[in-house]
C-alpha cells in the first residue's frame, strides 16, 4: 500500500482526496495546504518551505499528489527530492523557470506532470497523435468548454494543439454553466470527419487519473514523465505480454521494407 500525501485541497483536492481515501492501493496520510483549516479528517498541515521537511520527517509518504498552484513546488520540491518521494503534480500552466525545475527533480526522484490528469483526455491526446500521423493532411480543430469563471484557453486545449503542431486560432473556446470540462479534437478529411471527444462529468475525474498516475510511478526509477508515456508504457508492457503468450505475433519488416507477418 502506498503512503500518500495531497498538497491542495480546493475543489478538485477534495474530489482527488475522496478518490484515494476509497481506493484500496493507498493510504492518503495528510493534506498540506497555503492555510491551515480543520475542515478534514486527516492531519493537515501549511505549505511552509521552512518546515515542510520536518514533517515530512514525522509523517513519511512514499509519493505526493499536488493539485495546488504553479509555485508550490518551489517550497516543497528540495524536500521531497532529498527524501526519494515521487510527484505527480497537476496544474493547468507552469511558469517556463518552474517547469525548468520540476525536470531537474526528475534527476534524483520519478516525477510526472500533466495540465490534465484524466484517464480520459490523456488517452485522447493519444489516439489524436496517432490519428495525426496516419493522415498528416487532415483539417484539425479543437473545441474546448469550461465553467463560466475559467478565463483562459483550457492548458489540456493548448497540450493538444501543441501535441499535434496545430495553431492557438484553430482553437475554439466556450464558457457556460455546469460545465466541468469537455474537449473535442475535429478531424476534417475528404468525404468524412472524426471526431475524439473527452467529457469531465465530475472533479472525481482528476482523482481516477492520479490514482493511476501514482500506481505507475511508484514502479518507474527517477525522470521526469508524462501522462501519455505513462500509457505508452503500460501499453508497451500489455502488447509484450501478449507476445510472450502467443496472442499475437510481431511483425517485422523484411528486406524490402514489407511487412510479411501480421498480428495473429
Amino acid at each position: 500500500m502506498l503512503r500518500l500525501g495531497l498538497i491542495g485541497y480546493g475543489k478538485a483536492g477534495q474530489a482527488v482526496a475522496g478518490v484515494l481515501r476509497d481506493d484500496p492501493r493507498f493510504d492518503l496520510r495528510w493534506v498540506a495546504r497555503r492555510s491551515a483549516a480543520d475542515d478534514i479528517d486527516l492531519p493537515t498541515v501549511e505549505l511552509d518551505a521552512a518546515t515542510f521537511g520536518h514533517w515530512l520527517d514525522r509523517h513519511p509518504v512514499d509519493g505526493i499528489v499536488d493539485f495546488s498552484g504553479a509555485d508550490s513546488v518551489l517550497a516543497y520540491g528540495e524536500a521531497i527530492r532529498r527524501r526519494g518521494i515521487c510527484l505527480v503534480t497537476a496544474i493547468s500552466s507552469y511558469p517556463a523557470a518552474t517547469l525548468d525545475y520540476l525536470h531537474s527533480l526528475g534527476r534524483d526522484i520519478a516525477v510526472m506532470a500533466s495540465p490534465n490528469i484524466t484517464l480520459g483526455i490523456n488517452f485522447l491526446m493519444l489516439a489524436s497523435r496517432m490519428l495525426r500521423r496516419i493522415a498528416p493532411f487532415a483539417d484539425i480543430e479543437i473545441v474546448e468548454q469550461h465553467f463560466r469563471e475559467k478565463p483562459e484557453i483550457s492548458g489540456t486545449a493548448r497540450k493538444l494543439a501543441e501535441t499535434l503542431d496545430v495553431r492557438d486560432e484553430h482553437i475554439t473556446s466556450l464558457r457556460l454553466g455546469g460545465i466541468v470540462g469537455h474537449h473535442e479534437v475535429i478531424f476534417g478529411f475528404p468525404h468524412q470527419t472524426v471526431r475524439l471527444i473527452h467529457n469531465s462529468i465530475r472533479r472525481e475525474a482528476f482523482g481516477t487519473g492520479a490514482a493511476f498516475a501514482i500506481d505507475q510511478l511508484s514502479r518507474l526509477g527517477p525522470g521526469f514523465y508524462s501522462f501519455d508515456q505513462l500509457l505508452l508504457q503500460l501499453i508497451s508492457d500489455e502488447l509484450q505480454h501478449e507476445i510472450e503468450l502467443g496472442t499475437i505475433k510481431p511483425a517485422f519488416p523484411d528486406s524490402s521494407g514489407r511487412r510479411d507477418r501480421l498480428p495473429a
